[in-house]
């Protein structure tokens, strides 16, 4: 499983971002996408995980600003991100988990909030 993400950048605070990652390679065996952060000297922590057949999981820090979705028919999943602040810098990573319990990454998407 290959992962392509897109839509980083720079964004005030305040303002949203949208980051989309793409699935390619054995996509059937996918069951789980989600997306992680990593800031400088922190660990990576989830930011959100979409779990086939299950509604989708928020830590409670991220509840109520960031909305993940997958659009099954481009293997894409979404993180649409509101109300950001300088403390959600970070390198971004898209996250897949296949059916045997594999994980994937991809290279990370840089997001930068200004203050």
């Amino acid at each position: 499983v290959q992962l392509q993400a897109s839509g980083g950048g720079l964004v005030q605070a305040g303002g949203s971002l949208r980051l989309s990652c793409t699935a390619s390679g054995s996509i059937r065996a996918i069951n789980a996408m989600g997306w992680y952060r990593e800031a400088p000297d922190k660990p990576r922590e989830q930011v959100a995980l979409l779990i086939s057949g299950r509604s989708p999981i928020y830590p409670r820090s991220m509840e109520g600003r960031v909305t993940i979705s997958r659009d099954n028919a481009e293997d894409t999943v979404n993180l649409q991100m509101n109300s950001l602040s300088p403390e959600d810098t970070a390198v971004y990573y898209c996250y897949a988990r296949d059916i045997s319990g594999e994980n994937f990454w991809g290279l990370g998407t840089q997001v930068t909030v200004s203050s």
